[in-house]
C-alpha cells in the first residue's frame, strides 16, 4: 500500500462515497411523491437511470476533463478510461477511490435536472442530455471550481458544490423547462402530490447522504469534515424552523411539501459554505436561506413556468444565496483558508459573485446549445397523448401501482387504459 494512504481517511471516504451514491435514488422518491400516479415509474428512472449513463461517461472521460491537468478551462485526458487512476495517494486517499467519489456528485447533479422536466419529457432524450450535460457542462465547471481552474486560482470558495453543483443544474433545469413546455394541462388542471410520504422518506435519505455529501468533500476524516458535518446537521434546522413559521404567518398550516422542501434549501445553501463558516453562522446562513426561497417558490407558481418540482427555488435559488453567504460569513480560525466580508474580507465576497455569474452564463448557454442540436436528431417532448395516458405507460410499459381507481382515457384505437393501474381494455 501507498505509504501516504490514510487508513482512516480511506474508511470514511469509502463511506462517504456510499452516501452521495444513495442520495440520486433518494431524490428520486423526493420528486417521485410530488408527481401524478400515473408518472411514478418514470419519475424514479430519471434519478435510478443517470447512475449508469452518467456514472459511466464519468469513468470513461467525465472524471479527465474535471480533474486531468490542464487549461484553466478544462482538464485534459490523461485520465480517460481511467488510465493513470489506480491505487496511489491523492492527497491521502486512493486516487481510484477519490473518482469514485467525484462520480457520485456528477450523477446526482445530471439527475436533478429531471426536476424541472418530470412528466413530459421522453425518456430516451433524456438518457442523451444528462450524458451530454454531464461531459460538456457539469465537467468543465467542477475543473474551474476543483479541478485547479480559474475559479480556484482566482480564490472561489465552494466546498462541497454550491455552483458546481446546485446553481449548475438549476440553470440547466430552467433552460430545459423553457426549451420542453409545459405540461399540456399545467395551469388547467390541479396537479396534487400522489405521495407524500415518499417525498419525506426522500427528503430524510438526502439529509442522511448529505453528511457524505458536506463531510465527505474534506477528503479526509479530520476537523473540515467535523465542521462540515455539524454545519450540515444545523444549517437545514435554522431552514426549517424559519420555513414553519413562514407558512403558519401565511395560512396558519405548516404543510408537509413545505417541510421538506425547507429541508432540502437549507442543506443546498450550506453545501459551499460547509467547511469555512462556524456553526453559528451556519445556523444564520440557514434562517436567511429560507426567506428567498419560500417567495421565489410562491412567485413562481404564479407565472406561466412550470418548473415542475422547484429546482430553480430550491437549488438556484439557495444556491446562489449559499454561495453569496460564504463569501460574508467565512472565518479563517475555523477553516485556515479565508476570511469573508463580516470579518474583513469584502473582495471574497466579489470574487463568490464572479463564480455565480461565470456558472449561471456558461450553464445555461451550454445548456441551450445541447437541446438545440438534440432537437435536429430527435423529439424531446412527450406527446399529448404520451402525457394523457402517462410516462409510466408510454416510456416503461409499466406502471407503479396495479389496482386503484382511475380515470378512464379513451385510446386511439378504440381501447382504453386505466389511468391509475395502468392496465389497457379493448373496446
Amino acid at each position: 500500500m501507498d505509504p501516504k494512504i490514510n487508513p482512516a481517511d480511506t474508511a470514511w471516504m469509502l463511506v462517504s462515497t456510499a452516501l452521495v451514491l444513495m442520495m440520486t435514488p433518494a431524490l428520486g422518491f423526493f420528486y417521485a411523491g410530488m408527481v401524478r400516479a400515473k408518472n411514478t415509474l418514470n419519475t424514479l428512472m430519471m434519478s435510478f437511470a443517470p447512475l449508469a449513463f452518467v456514472g459511466l461517461a464519468w469513468a470513461l472521460i467525465g472524471y479527465s476533463l474535471a480533474f486531468a491537468p490542464g487549461r484553466s478551462g478544462i482538464g485534459g485526458l490523461q485520465f480517460a478510461l481511467l488510465r493513470n487512476v489506480g491505487l496511489t495517494a491523492q492527497g491521502s486517499i486512493p486516487h481510484i477511490l477519490f473518482a469514485a467519489y467525484q462520480g457520485t456528485f456528477a450523477i446526482i447533479t445530471a439527475a436533478l435536472i429531471s426536476g424541472a422536466i418530470v412528466e413530459r419529457m421522453r425518456f430516451g432524450p433524456y438518457l442523451a442530455f444528462v450524458t451530454l450535460w454531464s461531459v460538456f457542462v457539469y465537467a468543465p465547471i467542477a475543473h474551474w471550481v476543483w479541478g485547479g481552474g480559474w475559479l480556484a486560482t482566482l480564490g472561489a470558495l465552494d466546498f462541497a458544490g454550491g455552483t458546481v453543483v446546485h446553481i449548475n443544474a438549476a440553470v440547466a433545469a430552467l433552460v430545459v423547462a423553457l426549451f420542453v413546455g409545459p405540461r399540456k394541462d399545467y395551469g388547467h388542471q390541479a396537479v396534487v402530490p400522489q405521495n407524500v410520504p415518499f417525498t419525506l422518506l426522500g427528503t430524510g435519505l438526502l439529509w442522511l447522504g448529505w453528511f457524505g455529501f458536506n463531510g465527505g468533500s474534506a477528503l479526509a476524516a479530520n476537523t473540515s469534515a467535523a465542521l462540515a458535518f455539524v454545519n450540515t446537521m444545523l444549517a437545514p434546522m435554522g431552514t426549517l424552523f424559519v420555513w414553519m413559521i413562514l407558512d403558519l404567518l401565511r395560512n396558519s398550516k405548516a404543510t408537509a411539501i413545505g417541510a421538506a422542501t425547507a429541508i432540502v434549501v437549507g442543506l443546498v445553501a450550506i453545501t459551499p459554505a460547509a467547511g469555512f463558516i462556524s456553526p453559528i453562522s451556519a445556523i444564520l446562513l440557514g434562517c436567511i436561506a429560507a426567506v428567498p426561497s419560500y417567495y421565489a417558490l410562491l412567485y413562481r407558481a404564479r407565472t406561466r413556468l412550470d418548473d415542475s418540482l422547484d429546482v430553480l427555488s430550491a437549488h438556484g435559488v439557495g444556491g446562489i444565496v449559499g454561495a453569496l453567504l460564504t463569501g460574508i460569513l467565512a472565518q479563517k480560525t475555523w477553516n485556515g483558508v479565508a476570511d469573508g466580508a463580516l470579518f474583513g474580507n469584502p473582495r471574497q465576497l466579489g470574487i463568490q459573485a464572479v463564480a455565480v455569474v461565470a456558472t449561471i452564463l456558461f450553464s445555461g448557454v451550454m445548456t441551450f446549445a445541447i437541446l438545440k442540436v438534440m432537437t435536429l436528431l430527435v423529439r424531446v417532448r412527450a406527446s399529448a397523448h404520451e402525457q394523457g395516458i402517462g410516462l409510466d405507460i408510454s416510456q416503461h410499459g409499466e406502471q407503479a401501482y396495479s389496482s386503484g381507481e382511475g380515470a378512464i382515457l379513451i385510446m386511439p384505437e378504440g381501447g382504453t387504459v386505466d389511468e391509475v393501474s395502468g392496465s389497457y381494455r379493448t373496446a
